[in-house]
């Protein structure tokens, strides 16, 4: 069996974090979803877990707290696409849907990348890589 990624994320409102990751064409699984939490399929073996603020302190320590995502950066999670097309593409409909701009368009030799903070700041990068032009090992 493959290894599978759970990206658990707090959001402050559930329901408008869960259609912004349906408008970027991700698919909700309804078997693991609930008024407290959301799964979202990124891939067969990726999934984004959207936990309200309870749900979340569920899962830490008592006396942990919360990151708040727009003061610090807590992750920076990227997703491969297809192509650099792809890549803008999704930048686009991300920032379309209510996501900010995280920062300028990155070109590092055969990598191409754009990202983009949800709306509780949490770093999403899109990027391509060009395994054509990657330096050899």
């Amino acid at each position: 069996m493959s290894t599978q990624v759970f990206i658990n994320l707090a959001v402050q409102d559930l329901p408008k974090s869960i259609e912004f990751f349906k408008g970027l064409g991700y698919e909700q699984d309804l078997q693991f979803s609930d008024e407290t939490a959301a799964s979202i399929v990124i891939s067969e073996t990726i999934y984004v877990m959207l936990l309200t603020h309870p749900k979340f302190k569920e899962f830490i320590p008592k006396n942990a707290g919360i990151s708040d995502a727009r003061s610090a950066t807590e992750v920076l999670v990227s997703l491969t696409m297809d192509s650099r097309e792809a890549v803008d593409k999704m930048y686009d409909k991300a920032l379309s849907l209510g996501a900010t701009s995280f920062s300028e368009p990155i070109e590092m030799g055969a990598m191409y990348s754009r990202s983009i903070q949800d709306f509780d700041g949490h770093i999403w990068e899109f990027f391509y890589m060009d395994m054509n032009a990657a330096p050899p090992q």
